[in-house]
């Protein structure tokens, strides 16, 4: 029987790591395939994303899309987990369901912004199920088996990034009616 002091990698399969700095006759002595002096000679540089001043790949690549602050992030429940979990018993058919008891029977790790059913799988429970959108065969699906769908909709996402400014109080500007301050007139003076 083999031993653990014994196990080792089949050969051929490693190769030891490159040893640098350990004399010329090693390929690899002196500037150990550093090069000769500049930055990226020393110790603790690099120099990410930099190309020798011609324009970086990263730079050279055009922009596209963007992040929608608003957008709305729904997990997804497909009927052939449902049926596994209500087979396993983490889930009872006859009670109602809704994101909660998804978390709970660990069927979905967190309800994020909703619950969105899709309708991959065969739906054989008959069930009374609570969730934010759900597909169109999902929604047959489900009135087939004799189950009943409940759509609710999912909280609107607050923006990321703008926060909500106070508003600026204008200086309220004279009207027409009311009396202006004269100032007083400069006598002239007696010539």
């Amino acid at each position: 029987m083999t031993k653990l002091n014994e196990l080792s990698p089949r050969e051929g399969s490693t190769k030891d790591r490159m040893r640098v700095g350990r004399g010329p006759g090693s390929g690899k002595g002196k500037t150990a395939g550093r090069g000769v002096k500049g930055q990226k000679a020393r110790s603790g540089v690099a120099v990410a994303g930099f190309e020798g001043g011609q324009m970086p790949l990263h730079m050279r690549m055009p922009k596209r899309g963007f992040n929608n602050p608003f957008r709305v992030r729904l997990a997804e429940v497909n009927f052939w987990r449902l049926e596994q979990a209500i087979a396993a018993g983490k889930l009872d058919a006859k009670r109602p369901i809704d994101g909660a008891a998804l978390v709970a029977a660990g069927i979905l790790r967190r309800q994020m912004d909703g619950v969105k059913l899709l309708g991959k799988g065969a739906l054989t429970s008959k069930l009374n199920i609570t969730v934010h959108a759900a597909s169109a065969s999902a929604k047959a699906a489900v009135e087939k088996a004799g189950g009943q769908l409940t759509l609710t909709k999912p909280p609107a996402a607050a923006p990321d990034s703008k926060k909500a400014k106070p508003e600026k109080v204008k200086a309220k500007a004279p009207q027409a009616d009311e009396p202006q301050s004269a100032e007083p007139e400069s006598e002239a003076p007696p010539a």
